[in-house]
């Protein structure tokens, strides 16, 4: 029988815990949302606000994942991440990193990190045997090949079902599924995000806690004609949505405003 719940660093996620909240620190310049970079020198400080807002855990990335986003080596990818968890290192603090690359992650297993992002879902076989072989959680995309390249609802069940396989071949028990909201290819549309939106709930049907990560994402600028930076009122109310729809993670750039709808989601929720 699949779990219900996942542990990271003694946090346990979904299986009737409270709702998780993790912060998004970007090493990354070439983000899309300018608000979520932090450079250098300022990622103790930021991760330490976060935490103090109400982040559970924090996710660190180095790479701009958004299309058109500027490509960068491995090896700067690397760097950034090897920079940024020096500054977290002995913090005590929860830590997933949000990379695809096998050399970036064995440059992060030397730091205090405790799961992985990986937005590919496990597709890549060396990638993937890096993940297992590390013994950490994972935080797994829907993805056949590509990050996001399951495109509607019939094949992002699809593609989750094959994350769920792959978990269970690598021998990866505590995980999360991603249903992979957001512009990942070409050939998926605002339509699509908003389909997988309104059936968020039907993803819990794979017995695994599931994240919600749509934070100022496209679609929700599409609908509103909002460039990232004023996009957090949308994100918010899709947010309250996604977690009465049994988000087990939210993923969020706004830590301070999504901890506070988090608390009045819980609020209204006693009986």
């Amino acid at each position: 029988m699949l779990k219900q719940y996942c542990t990271i660093n003694h946090l346990r996620i979904g299986g009737g815990a409270p709702v998780r909240l993790m912060g998004v620190i970007n090493c990354s310049p070439e983000s899309f949302y300018r608000g979520s970079y932090t450079p250098a020198g300022r990622i103790y400080d930021r991760a330490l606000a976060m935490h103090a807002e109400g982040a559970d855990l924090i996710d660190l990335g180095a790479r701009s994942t958004a299309p058109g986003s500027p490509p960068i080596t491995v090896t700067e990818e690397a760097a950034r991440m090897d920079a940024a968890l020096s500054e977290l290192d002995g913090t005590g603090l929860t830590v997933s990193v949000d990379t695809r690359h096998p050399e970036v992650l064995e440059v992060c297993l030397r730091h205090d990190i405790h799961a992985v992002n990986d937005i590919s879902g496990l597709a890549d076989e060396r990638y993937a045997r890096t993940v297992a072989d590390s013994g950490l959680p994972v935080f797994a995309m829907a993805s056949f090949r590509e990050p996001g390249d399951a495109v509607g609802l019939a094949a992002t069940r699809e593609a989750l079902g094959m994350v769920v396989t792959r978990c269970a071949r690598l021998g990866i028990d505590e995980y999360v599924l991603d249903p992979a909201v957001g512009r990942w290819v070409p050939e998926r549309t605002s339509e699509d995000d908003w389909e997988i939106c309104r059936n968020f709930g039907s993803f819990s049907a794979f017995g695994r806690p599931v994240l919600a990560a749509i934070s100022r994402k496209s679609f929700i600028g599409d609908l509103l004609a909002r460039v990232p930076e004023e996009r957090l009122a949308g994100t918010l109310a899709l947010t309250t949505m996604l977690v009465g729809a049994g988000a087990a993670v939210v993923r969020s750039h706004d830590v301070g405003e999504t901890a506070d709808l988090l608390r009045v989601y819980e609020k209204m929720r006693q009986i």
